[in-house]
């Protein structure tokens, strides 16, 4: 039969019709050998919560009951009611980072347990110690008591771009060792929930239980930790993120060394500059971070910095978008001196700061800045022009939305809080004096404003 086709039209034709199969078969990626290499060093994890005992519900009569009742009609009234532990299920993915034992995964598969399970290639499982974890990226280090174990190469995050293929080895839904591919879709994403983490945006199927599991480049190397997905129905809708790699190396040095991260902070409230801000102050075009606001007592303030500075290099590293200088200054310690090259009044200035510990460590902020922590937020005083425009009178402003309680109750950068817990709210003081005295773990009225427009949502501390 084919011959007969290819006596009915040219050969150069015939040519034409096959050239572009076999293009597209000898580009596509074969990835077995990294599949056979990389699997024995990714790991199952699954966790168990104790009950608490002190919330027990057991009638204290109960027992009494029991054995009289067994003892005349051979049957108990009150079954055993006391709680049992939570079963351990598959809920996350990790990897080996070293022969000695210490697992890399997420924060949130680990969460609450009091026991953590790791589970090897080999069906080898064991109790796992947690070093230390960082919310902020949404990381955690384990260590297993083990010798000689296979591990993961690290790669470099910031080598990798757009259009580049990846593979993901995890747990989906239980499914242990489950491989999928894909390519990188974007780099530098922040999410509403994160302006710190750059994400690696990806197509890689990426499915609950994949959480804490590696992202491979060609390489065999882990260029990111599979986190989060975009979804409306719970599953894979094409769209998943990955924490880069280069930042997951700074947090667990620290987690190793104290079991804890220490930030870098700038004390900047930044903006993203658009054309039309470009425009208005002589720049050339988008780009960089736009200063609305220099915290006070901060270093940003004791170096000069000026809301109204656009913020263009940090240690000669371009800032191109506003959401790249949180990750830069993130990934700093304190007490380094950077350099930082700023737009003002038509010119480049160059100046030098030195950081400090980020506000979010209780051991380094005041009181005020502690109950703002609280609630996972940075908020200001409310200008008259705005208190006229909106018809209020006090109020405070969320300049900063650092994620936890304001994330999880649905906060944005620019709601007003002008009532929280029924008491009305005049500035800052005020605020934090209200927030003193919030509840934990029951839900109370905030009235805020939103583009315009006022409402009342529920809000919760949970701790």
């Amino acid at each position: 039969m084919m011959s007969f086709f290819k006596s009915m039209m040219p050969k150069s034709l015939f040519v034409l019709f096959l050239l572009p199969f076999s293009v597209v078969s000898a580009e596509l990626p074969d990835f077995t050998d990294l599949v056979e290499q990389a699997s024995p060093a990714i790991v199952n994890i699954s966790t168990t919560q104790l009950p608490n005992n002190n919330q027990s519900s057991v009638n204290p009569n109960a027992e009494e009951l029991n054995e009289l009742f067994r003892h005349f009609f051979g049957q108990q009234p009150f079954p055993d009611q006391r709680p049992q532990p939570r079963q351990g299920s598959s809920l996350g993915s990790g990897f080996i980072i070293s022969k000695d034992g210490y697992v890399l995964t997420n924060n949130h598969v680990i969460s609450g347990a009091d026991v953590i399970t790791v589970r090897l290639n080999d069906r080898r499982e064991y109790t796992a110690q947690l070093i230390g974890t960082d919310q902020r990226t949404d990381l955690a280090l384990l260590k297993i008591d083990a010798q000689d174990l296979p591990t993961v190469t690290i790669g470099d995050s910031e080598k990798m771009k757009p259009g580049q293929w990846v593979l993901a080895i995890g747990s989906p839904f239980g499914f242990d060792y489950t491989v999928t591919a894909g390519i990188v879709s974007a780099l530098g994403r922040n999410l509403p929930s994160d302006n710190y983490v750059p994400f690696i945006q990806t197509d890689v199927a990426i499915n609950p239980g994949n959480s804490g599991g590696p992202l491979f480049n060609l390489d065999g190397e882990v260029i990111g930790i599979n986190s989060q997905i975009y979804t409306r129905s719970g599953g894979f809708m094409g769209v998943s993120f990955a924490i880069p790699s280069n930042l997951v190396v700074a947090v667990v040095d620290q987690l190793k060394e104290s079991g804890r991260v220490s930030r870098a902070w700038l004390g900047v409230i930044i903006q993203d500059v658009d054309n039309d801000l470009a425009e208005s102050f002589g720049l050339d075009r988008p780009r960089g971070a736009l200063i609305s606001r220099v915290v006070a007592d901060s270093p940003a303030e004791k170096s000069g910095l000026q809301a109204g500075d656009i913020i263009l290099e940090l240690n000669g590293e371009v800032i191109e978008h506003s959401s790249e200088l949180p990750y830069r200054v993130g990934v700093m310690k304190a007490g380094d001196n950077v350099n930082v090259s700023v737009y003002r009044d038509g010119r480049n200035k160059e100046l030098k700061v030195k950081l400090e510990s980020f506000p979010n460590d209780p051991q380094s902020i005041s009181q005020t800045k502690q109950e703002e922590n609280r609630l996972g937020m940075v908020v200001g005083n409310v200008t008259k022009e705005a208190q006229e425009r909106l018809n209020i009178q006090g109020g405070v402003v969320i300049e900063q939305v650092l994620g936890g309680t304001a994330a999880r109750n649905g906060l944005q950068q620019g709601d007003i809080i002008t009532m929280l817990n029924r008491q009305n709210i005049a500035d800052t003081r005020s605020f934090s004096g209200i927030v003193k005295k919030l509840p934990n773990n029951r839900s109370v009225p905030m009235r805020i404003i939103r583009d315009g427009q006022p409402m009342f949502i529920p809000f919760k501390i949970i701790e």
